[in-house]
C-alpha cells in the first residue's frame, strides 16, 4: 500500500508540474496576446479622436475672418469669437482654442490660459493638465491637442491650436481593460483546468507503463527465483549424498540441467521481448509465402509432439499468399499460438490452422475446441507473465510469455493479433498481416 501511494503521489506531482507549465506557457501567450489587443484598441481609439480633432480644427480654420488692412485674423466658433479668456461655447467638445499670428505670438484664446509663444507648428500632442478647463475644480485630466497652420491667399496668416479632453477615450479604455482582465482571468482558470485534465491524459500512459514495468520486474524476479531455488536445493542435496552414490548425484545433476534449461528459455524470451519492441525495418523483411511456411510448421517435429494427443488439421490454400516478413520470427509467433492451443485442448480435441486472404490482408487462424478463456481474462492474455490457469501452465512448463511474444512479433510486422473465446467451447486466435504490394 505505501508503494502504491508513493506511485500515485509521484503521478500527481508530475501531473501538477505539467499543468503548471502548461498554464504558464498558455497564460504567457494569452497575456501577450491580450496586451497586443489592448494596444491595438488604444491606437484605434486615439486615431478616431485625432480624426475628430483634426476635423473640428479644419472647420474652425475655415471660419477665420481675415482683415486685410490690419493683416490679422479672427476666429469665430459658433458665433463666439476667440477673445480673451472666454469659456467654450455650450455643448462644445473642445476644451480650449488658441489663435497665434504668423510670428507665433498669442492673439486670441478661450478656455485655459495659453502660452504666449507657440512652440510646435504641426503636431498631435497628448498633454496633462492639473485643472479642468473650467477652472472650478482641481483635477488632473489628459487632453489631446493639435496645432494647425492657417493660410489665406496662399500665405500663412497664423496658427490655430485646439484641445479636446480624453475623458471619454480613457473611460472606454478602462472598461475595455476591465473586460479584457476578466476574460484573461476566466481563460487562465479554464487553462488551468484543461492543463490538469491534459496532464492526466499525458501521464496516464506513463503510469500504465510504469505499473506494467513493475509487474514485469516482479514477475520476472519471481520466475527466476523459483528455478534458482530448485538448482540450489538440488545441488545441496547432491553434495549431501554419499560419495559412492553416483546415481543420486546424477539424478540431482539431471534436475539441475533441466531447471537451467528452463531458466535459459525464460531469459531468452525476456531478451527477445526487450529487443523486438519496435517495427521491423524494410531491410529485415523478405517475401514469404505463408502457404509454404505454415505447411512446414504443421509438419515439423515440435508441432507433431505438442499435438500428438489431438486431431491437428490444416486448411491451407493451393495458391501463394505472400507477405513481407522475417520468416523465423513469423514462424515463432504462429508456433507459439499452436503450442498454446495444444496445451489447453484436452486429449481427443481438435486444433485447426487456417490461412486465407481477405482484401489486402492475409488471415491466419488457430482454432481449438479446448477449455476456452473466461471473458474477464481476455483483455489481459497478451500481457507478459499473465496466466489464466496458473497451476495448469506451471505443470506444462510455461512462463506466460508465449502470447506476449506472438503479439509483439505480429505488431512488429505491422499486423494485428486478436482472440475470440468462450469457456468450454474453445478459442480462435487470428493474425492479420498486410499482403505484399505488387510492383
Amino acid at each position: 500500500m505505501p508503494r502504491i501511494n508513493a506511485r500515485h503521489e509521484m503521478f500527481d506531482r508530475s501531473r501538477r508540474n505539467l499543468a503548471r507549465w502548461f498554464a504558464l506557457a498558455m497564460g504567457s501567450i494569452l497575456v501577450v496576446f491580450s496586451g497586443a489587443i489592448y494596444y491595438q484598441e488604444a491606437n484605434e481609439k486615439l486615431e478616431r479622436l485625432d480624426r475628430l480633432l483634426y476635423k473640428k480644427a479644419r472647420v474652425m480654420a475655415a471660419n477665420v475672418e481675415y482683415e486685410m488692412e490690419r493683416g490679422q485674423g479672427r476666429v469665430i466658433l459658433d458665433s463666439v469669437p476667440l477673445l480673451g479668456n472666454n469659456p467654450p461655447p455650450p455643448d462644445s467638445e473642445i476644451a480650449y482654442g488658441r489663435w497665434y499670428d504668423r510670428s507665433k505670438q498669442l492673439k486670441q484664446f478661450f478656455g485655459a490660459a495659453a502660452p504666449e509663444q507657440l512652440n510646435e507648428t504641426w503636431e498631435f500632442t497628448t498633454i496633462k493638465t492639473a485643472d479642468n478647463y473650467t477652472g472650478t475644480k482641481p483635477n488632473v485630466i489628459w487632453l489631446r491637442q493639435v496645432t494647425l497652420p492657417v493660410t489665406h491667399g496662399g500665405r500663412a496668416i497664423g496658427y490655430l491650436q485646439i484641445g479636446m479632453p480624453m475623458t471619454g477615450l480613457q473611460e472606454s479604455l478602462r472598461n475595455f481593460l476591465l473586460i479584457l482582465i476578466l476574460t484573461v482571468l476566466i481563460a487562465l482558470g479554464a487553462i488551468g483546468i484543461a492543463g490538469w485534465f491534459l496532464g492526466g491524459l499525458a501521464m496516464r500512459p506513463i503510469l500504465e507503463s510504469y505499473e506494467q514495468l513493475q509487474r514485469f520486474t516482479a514477475n520476472a524476479s519471481h520466475e527466476l527465483r523459483a528455478p534458482l531455488a530448485a538448482i540450489l536445493s538440488n545441488a545441496q542435496v547432491g553434495l549431501l549424498a554419499p560419495i559412492g552414490d553416483l546415481t543420486a548425484k546424477y539424478l540431482r545433476l539431471e534436475k539441475i540441467v533441466d531447471v537451467a534449461k528452463l531458466m535459459n528459455l525464460l531469459i531468452g524470451d525476456l531478451l527477445f521481448l526487450a529487443r523486438q519492441s519496435e517495427c521491423l525495418l524494410p531491410k529485415d523483411l523478405t517475401a514469404v509465402d505463408l502457404t509454404d511456411l505454415l505447411g512446414e510448421l504443421v509438419d515439423c517435429q515440435t508441432t507433431a509432439t505438442a499435438a500428438q494427443h489431438l486431431d491437428l488439421k490444416s486448411d491451407l490454400p493451393f495458391a501463394e499468399i505472400v507477405v513481407l516478413a522475417e520468416p523465423d520470427l513469423l514462424r515463432q509467433a504462429v508456433g507459439n499460438l499452436l503450442n498454446n492451443a495444444c496445451k489447453y485442448t484436452p486429449a481427443g480435441g481438435m486444433v485447426n490452422l487456417r490461412l486465407f486472404a481477405s482484401g489486402d490482408r492475409a488471415i491466419i487462424q488457430v482454432e481449438d475446441n479446448g477449455i476456452g478463456i473466461p471473458k474477464q481474462d481476455l483483455p489481459h492474455i497478451f500481457e507478459r507473465f499473465y496466466r489464466v490457469d496458473k497451476e495448469r501452465v506451471r505443470e506444462t512448463g510455461g512462463f506466460g510469455l508465449g502470447l506476449a511474444i506472438a503479439q509483439q512479433i505480429i505488431a512488429a510486422h505491422g499486423g494485428n493479433l486478436s482472440v475470440k473465446s468462450e469457456v468450454g467451447k474453445g478459442s480462435i486466435f487470428q493474425i492479420e498481416l498486410p499482403l505484399r504490394r505488387l510492383g
